[in-house]
């Protein structure tokens, strides 16, 4: 499961607001690849939200839960970025909320799984998108990311489901690199 106690710590703070307020989310990232890969370390949490309404206008329910807006974070950046920059208060764990955007992201938010994680039902992303952001970040740590959760998961992706949103994406960003990326972790994994 996840190996950092005080990024569970963080997401059990969360899950309470988010079922009272009925936000769709789900946790992506490192602690997702810890769940469907094979786990590493990182500093941080990355949640994608669904809100209604402004992102700041949820700051005063997340400081009564736990967390604060991180220092020399302003409404401005907000705005601009679509995240918020949040840091657990118990625990110092840094937790970015990203705010979910039409597309592919409520794709993401309709196949997200739920995972026990202290007595609480967390929304993970599913190993097959989390390998389509994986592949589209493209870094050296996604591209090891990614072959670790084939290795893990193998035969049990529906690796159909990948390519075809990878073809999408190369198609709607004018890039042919994501879909022979994937070809080759495959190779290299399975």
């Amino acid at each position: 499961m996840l190996r950092s106690p005080a990024a569970a710590e963080a997401l059990t703070a969360l899950a309470p607001l988010c079922t009272a307020k009925g936000w769709r989310w789900f946790v992506f990232g490192a602690q997702a690849v810890d769940v469907w890969g094979q786990p590493r370390l990182s500093a941080d949490v990355d949640v994608t939200i669904e809100i209604p309404g402004e992102p700041a206008g949820i700051l005063p329910e997340l400081e009564a839960s736990g967390f604060d807006l991180r220092e020399g974070v302003d409404v401005d950046f907000i705005g601009r970025t679509r995240a918020l920059p949040l840091l657990h208060r118990s625990t110092g764990m840094p937790l970015d909320l990203i705010l979910a955007g039409p597309g592919l992201e409520q794709e993401f938010l309709e196949r997200a799984i739920p995972i026990e994680l202290g007595g609480l039902a967390i929304p993970f992303i599913s190993p097959e998108d989390l390998l389509v952001t994986k592949i589209l970040a493209g870094r050296p740590k996604d591209v090891e990311d990614v072959r670790g959760i084939l290795r893990t998961r193998g035969r049990k992706l529906d690796l159909g489901r990948v390519r075809s949103s990878l073809d999408l994406l190369q198609q709607a960003l004018s890039r042919s690199d994501l879909l022979p990326l994937l070809e080759a972790q495959i190779l290299e994994s399975l």
